[in-house]
């Protein structure tokens, strides 16, 4: 999803983050999602977007590596720096879960 310019949010940050299925990625996605953003001062936007070229998508293969796609939009920088430490760390704790749970499952090489 791509968020459009909004002058009463101008701070703004796009992160990717890679997973190496759709499952994984999917499962990322749905255990962050539930917590919404506390502050109305800023909005978060999560989807997941195939990582090969969009001509591929109609193919794509579940094993194929997933983006995880997490827009940002604040009303400061503050707000929007405090808003991205809160997600980067619940994004380690399901990573951490993901790693003991489905073992060598994070730690496959890349194809």
């Amino acid at each position: 999803m791509a968020a459009v310019a909004d002058a009463a949010f101008p701070c703004s940050l796009e992160l990717k983050v890679p997973f190496p299925t759709h499952r994984l990625a999917s499962t990322a996605l749905q255990a962050i999602q539930v917590d919404p953003e506390l502050s109305p001062l800023v909005r978060r936007y999560l989807s997941l977007v195939p990582s090969s070229s969009p001509e591929d998508a109609a193919a794509a293969d579940p094993q194929e590596e997933v983006l995880l796609h997490v827009d940002y939009r604040a009303t400061t920088n503050r707000m929007l720096r405090v808003a991205v430490n809160s997600f980067m760390d619940s994004l380690r704790l399901v990573m951490e879960v993901m790693e003991h749970l489905d073992e060598d499952v994070l730690a496959q090489p890349p194809r």
